[in-house]
């Protein structure tokens, strides 16, 4: 058997073309075509919109200091490691070098298949369309809030952690779901903008889930992770 010991490196290496998202690691944009799978996002104008709007304002009001903190502190955090309560202490960089690889090329994929959505909606930020709003994250000008990369994110993280820990899949999803309502408690996207980032990710992943390099790194990443869970190897 081959063994797989990445360097700092190969390690800067592979976030570095996380970063730059010019290639893809598993899936490319061609095959996912976001723009043609999700639905079109409801209209600055529609009822759908005021609705949502009217939401934000109800979570607003009743955001707590420990709710604005936990969403700012998800906000800063689009990596596989938000689900270290729900694994476990050992779940760490510094322990898991090849989980680190595999999900920062997991993170690249998703930056490649929902910026062309991002840019081709154009959706205006709630904040921006109602400046009544108090965001505590992250805010920007740029319309771009369909779909959510945090949300998509997550989920495509949870899915891939899921390939690795499977026992774990109701916890991860768990928390997937309150990372994705972060969003909405930061005031930073509609509900609708959720929706349509779950959906991406389970696109995302269905056709990762079926490319072969894909399956080589997880497989590494699955024994670093189960060992260091002290888990059994998996069954394949």
């Amino acid at each position: 058997m081959k063994t797989f010991i990445p360097t700092l490196a190969i390690l800067a290496a592979v976030a570095s073309s996380a970063v730059m998202a010019r290639d893809a690691s598993f899936v490319s944009s061609a095959q996912i075509k976001a723009l043609q799978i999700l639905p079109d996002p409801p209209s600055s104008t529609s009822e759908t919109t005021a609705t949502e709007l009217l939401e934000l304002h109800r979570i607003e009001s009743r955001r707590t200091p420990e709710q604005a903190a936990h969403a700012m502190a998800d906000d800063k955090d689009e990596s596989i490691f938000i689900f270290r309560a729900q694994i476990g202490d050992v779940f760490t960089t510094a322990r898991l070098p090849l989980t680190v690889a595999l999900s920062l090329r997991v993170k690249n994929d998703e930056s490649i298949s929902s910026t062309p959505a991002k840019e081709g909606f154009k959706r205006v930020r709630p904040y921006n369309l109602d400046q009544t709003l108090h965001p505590v994250c992250t805010t920007k000008t740029k319309n771009d809030s369909y779909p959510s990369g945090h949300t998509t994110v997550g989920y495509l993280m949870a899915l891939t952690l899921i390939d690795m820990v499977p026992e774990k899949r109701d916890v991860i999803l768990e928390r997937a779901d309150d990372y994705a309502h972060n969003r909405l408690v930061c005031g930073v996207h509609y509900a609708s903008d959720l929706q349509a980032s779950k959906l991406l990710a389970y696109s995302i992943h269905a056709v990762m889930a079926n490319d072969a390099q894909y399956r080589r790194e997880l497989a590494g990443a699955q024994l670093e992770l189960r060992a260091a869970m002290g888990l059994t190897p998996p069954v394949n």
